[in-house]
C-alpha cells in the first residue's frame, strides 16, 4: 500500500506526515539537487528521477516500488492530463481526477463552456482584444498560478503583452493558446474547496478569500472571505458543487471565481484540479465533530474508493485562519528570486500557529525550483485575533543566508489596509511597502559585535547570554558604517541600549525605551541581522573594494537566470527605456530597459546563456552633448 509523493519541499512532507498517520509506506522523488533534501528523509523510501516533470520515469518509479497511488501535490505535474493518463494505463491510482476530466477542467477555454453549461456565470470573453473594451486580461488557456497572465490597458501595449504572455504559457504549460478576457479592475479574489467522490457525494468545504496577489501570485490567503455577503457566500458554494458534480469530478479540488466589488456579480475563473497550496486555512476552520480536516487524508479515502464519512450538513465554520506564503525573494528589489545557503532558519511556534516548510540550516535554496521556502498560518476565534497572531508568528520567522520576504509579508498583514479588508486583486500591485528601517538592526548588530568582541571567544551567544565578568570600554564597530557602542552607560552611538537576554543568536533589548527582540549572526565581514522578518545585511564598505564598479551605464544581472532576449547590438542608438533584453529566474521575466538614451557600447548577453548574480549583460554610454 505505498504511496509515491510526486513532488518535493514543504508539500511532499504535508502529505508524508498524514501517509504515517494512516499507515501508508511512503516514497519519496528526488533529482541529484534533492538528494539529501528533507522531503526524501522524511519518506520511508526513495526513487531518483532525472526531472520531476519526466512522465514516464515518475510513473516507472511508482510500478517499481510497487505503489497503489501517486500523490501529485502541487505544481509540477499536478495539472497535467497525459501524467494522469499514464498512470491509469500502468494500473496506479492519481490521487486526484481522471486525466478527462483534468483535461476538460485544466484549460481554462474548455472550463469556461462547461461552466456555462451547468449554469455558472462566467467573465464576458472574445477572441481578440478588438472585441474588448480596455483593460483586458490576456492568459494563458492552459494556465495557472499567474503564469502567462498580462493586464493590458492599451491598444499599444497588447502586442508586446499578447507576445510575452504566449512566451511564458509556452515555456510554463507547453501550450500557447490564449484566452483574451475583460479585466474586472477592483475584484476579490475567492474561491471555494470542493470534495467529491466516486459515489455521487459532490461537498463544499467552505471558501477562501485570496485577493492579496501581486501579478496574480497569491501572496496571502485567508478562510472564511471576509467581505462575503451570505447570498454570495450561498451563490459560489451551491455554484462550486453544481461545477464539480455536472463534470463527474472525483477528489479534492477548488473552483475559482471573481467578486466585481463594484456591482457585486461573481464571476467563474478556472477549477483547480489539485490541492491548493492554501489549503490548511480550510482545514484549521472546516471542523468535522470539532476537529480540523485533513484535507489529504480524505484524498487519500476518496482515492482508495471509500465514500465520504460525512455530510455537508456535518461541517462547520469555526473561526478564522489566515496563510501567509514566505518565498526566497528580494520584495524590496523588485522582488528579484533569491539564491544561497540557510545559515540560520527559525520558524515560529505556539498556539494557533501553523508552519509548513522544508527549509533548515545549511541548506542550498537554488533558482532550479519554485521559490516558496514555507507557510506560516494562523488560527484564531476571529480574524483580527489571527491577523494579530500572524503577525507574532512573522516577527518570530527568521531566515539568514539569504533574504526572504518575510519582512514584506509582515507589514502586509500588519498594514491598515489588510486589517480593514479594504483591498482588491489589484491592491498589491500599487500599494507602497517601504522598506524598513535598518537603525534597529544596526544597533542590534553593533551591540553584539561589541560584546563578542570584548568576550574574545570568537563565537557568537555563548550558552550564558554573554555574561560578561566586568564592563567593557567603548567601542567603535565598523558595520555598513562606523557604530559608537558604549556598553557601560548603555548606549548604541548615544542611543539608550539595555539589554534584557542574549543566548542562541537571539538579542532581547530595549533600544531607547521599546523592546525589541532579532536574531542576529555575526560572522567575518558581515552582520545578519533578522527584525520583524526582515533580513539586513552589514558589511563594511572596504570590503567591498574588490567588487568591479562598471558605472552607471551598466546592467547587471540582478539575479541568477536565463537570458531570454537580446534586443539591441553593439553600436545601436537606444532611447530611456528602451528595453535591451530579457531576463528570466525562476519563471520570472526581468525586462532590462536602458538608464537613459544613448549607445549601447557593450552587449555581454546571449540569448539562451545562463548568468550568474551580478553579471555585465549591457552598457549604455550617454550620447556626448554637442556644443551650443
Amino acid at each position: 500500500m505505498r504511496v509515491l509523493i510526486a513532488n518535493r519541499g514543504e508539500i511532499a512532507i504535508r502529505v508524508a506526515r498524514t501517509c504515517r498517520r494512516l499507515g501508508l509506506p511512503t516514497v519519496a522523488l528526488y533529482t541529484d539537487l534533492d538528494a539529501d533534501a528533507p522531503h526524501v528523509r522524511e519518506c520511508d523510501e526513495a526513487a531518483r528521477v532525472s526531472s520531476y516533470l519526466d512522465i514516464e520515469e515518475v510513473v516507472g518509479q511508482a510500478r517499481r516500488h510497487g505503489c497503489w497511488a501517486v500523490h501529485p501535490g502541487y505544481g509540477f505535474l499536478s495539472e497535467r492530463p497525459a501524467f494522469a493518463a499514464a498512470l491509469e494505463a500502468a494500473g496506479v491510482t492519481l490521487v486526484g481526477p481522471s486525466s478527462a476530466v483534468m483535461e476538460q477542467m485544466g484549460r481554462k477555454d474548455a472550463a469556461r463552456e462547461i461552466a456555462v453549461a451547468a449554469g455558472v456565470p462566467v467573465v464576458p470573453s472574445g477572441v481578440s482584444a478588438d472585441e474588448m473594451t480596455y483593460p483586458v486580461l490576456v492568459k494563458a488557456a492552459a494556465g495557472g498560478g499567474g503564469k502567462g497572465m498580462r493586464i493590458v490597458r492599451s491598444a499599444e501595449d497588447y502586442d508586446e503583452a499578447f507576445v510575452s504572455a504566449r512566451r511564458e504559457a509556452l515555456s510554463s504549460f507547453g501550450d500557447d493558446t490564449m484566452l483574451v478576457e475583460k479585466y474586472v479592475e477592483h475584484g476579490r479574489h475567492i474561491e471555494v474547496q470542493v470534495l467529491a467522490d466516486s459515489h455521487g457525494t459532490v461537498l463544499h468545504l467552505f471558501e477562501r478569500d485570496c485577493s492579496t496577489q501581486r501579478r496574480h501570485q497569491k501572496v496571502l490567503e485567508e478562510a472564511p472571505a471576509p467581505t462575503l455577503t451570505a447570498e454570495q457566500r450561498e451563490r459560489v458554494t451551491s455554484a462550486s458543487v453544481a461545477l464539480a458534480a455536472h463534470v463527474g469530478y472525483v477528489n479534492a479540488g477548488t473552483v475559482e471565481f471573481l467578486l466585481d466589488s463594484d456591482t457585486g456579480e461573481v464571476y467563474f475563473l478556472e477549477m483547480n484540479t489539485r490541492l491548493q497550496v492554501e489549503h490548511p486555512v480550510t482545514e484549521l476552520v472546516c471542523r468535522l465533530d470539532g476537529r480540523p480536516l485533513d484535507l489529504v487524508e480524505h484524498q487519500l479515502r476518496v482515492a482508495a474508493g471509500e465514500p465520504l464519512s460525512f455530510g455537508q450538513d456535518d461541517l462547520s465554520l469555526v473561526g478564522h485562519a489566515i496563510e501567509a506564503r514566505v518565498y526566497a525573494e528580494d520584495s524590496h528589489r523588485g522582488f528579484l528570486p533569491q539564491a544561497g545557503t540557510a545559515s540560520i532558519v527559525r520558524w515560529p511556534q505556539g498556539q494557533g500557529v501553523r508552519v509548513d516548510h522544508a527549509l533548515e540550516p545549511g541548506q542550498v535554496v537554488s533558482t532550479s525550483y519554485d521559490p516558496m521556502l514555507g507557510k506560516v498560518i494562523a488560527h484564531g476565534p476571529d480574524r483580527e485575533s489571527a491577523r494579530r497572531a500572524l503577525v507574532q508568528a512573522l516577527d518570530d520567522t527568521a531566515v539568514l543566508g539569504l533574504t526572504t520576504n518575510t519582512g514584506f509579508l509582515r507589514a502586509l498583514v500588519a498594514s491598515d489596509d489588510f486589517r480593514d479588508a479594504t483591498i482588491d486583486t489589484a491592491w498589491l500591485d500599487s500599494a507602497e511597502v517601504p522598506a524598513p528601517s535598518s537603525d534597529v538592526p544596526r544597533s542590534l548588530a553593533a551591540w553584539t559585535s561589541a560584546m563578542i568582541s570584548a568576550s574574545d571567544s570568537g563565537h557568537p551567544f555563548q550558552a550564558d547570554g554573554f555574561r560578561l565578568g566586568s564592563a567593557p570600554a567603548p567601542t567603535v564597530v565598523e558595520l555598513d558604517r562606523a557604530v559608537s557602542v558604549d556598553r557601560s552607560a548603555g548606549t548604541v552611538d548615544g542611543t539608550p541600549f539595555r539589554q534584557v537576554n542574549a543566548a542562541d543568536h537571539v538579542l532581547d533589548a530595549f533600544v531607547d525605551g521599546r523592546r525589541v527582540r532579532a536574531v542576529v549572526n555575526v560572522q567575518p565581514d558581515i552582520v545578519e541581522v533578522s527584525y520583524r522578518g526582515q533580513r539586513h545585511v552589514f558589511t563594511p564598505p572596504d570590503r567591498l573594494a574588490d567588487h568591479v564598479d562598471v558605472g552607471d551605464g551598466a546592467l547587471t544581472a540582478p539575479m541568477p537566470g536565463t537570458v531570454l532576449d537580446v534586443r539591441v547590438t553593439e553600436g545601436q542608438q537606444v532611447g530611456e527605456g528602451d528595453v535591451l533584453g530579457v531576463l528570466e529566474a525562476m519563471k520570472m521575466e526581468l525586462a532590462m530597459k536602458a538608464p537613459f538614451a544613448g549607445t549601447v557600447t557593450e552587449v555581454g548577453a546571449r540569448v539562451g546563456e545562463q548568468v550568474v548574480l551580478g553579471a555585465t549583460l549591457f552598457i549604455v554610454s550617454p550620447d556626448a552633448e554637442e556644443d551650443s
